[in-house]
């Protein structure tokens, strides 16, 4: 069975939005988040190449990709294909300046 890693930052995002999820659209609506976030990265570790490959210039990022969570598709799991799984590095919302996070330069 491939591995889930998820690191602080990533878990952080999960439960930012889990809250903002909660208050905004209801308890049910904030479970499901998590239910399907979750389905999404045990996906992504049996199956690490189906994200878009995003080209990373930092080598710690190098070979990150992303993909959205299924039912949710504003928000976007940005992880790095393991051996034995995949690491979850960030949960973000798409609306997110999440290119200048990553150091993409967009013209």
């Amino acid at each position: 069975m491939a591995r889930v890693y998820q690191r602080a930052t990533a878990r952080r995002d999960l439960i930012q939005h889990v809250v903002h999820l909660a208050e905004t659209a209801g308890d049910e609506t904030a479970d499901r988040f998590l239910t399907n976030a979750r389905s999404t990265f045990a996906d992504l570790a049996e199956q690490p190449q189906i994200g878009a490959y995003l080209n990373l210039s930092n080598p710690a990022l190098k070979h990150m990709r992303k993909w959205r969570v299924r039912g949710f598709e504003k928000y976007l799991v940005f992880y790095l294909p393991r051996p034995d799984g995949m690491s979850v590095i960030r949960v973000l919302h798409a609306s997110r300046d999440w290119w200048g996070l990553f150091g993409i330069e967009t013209d």
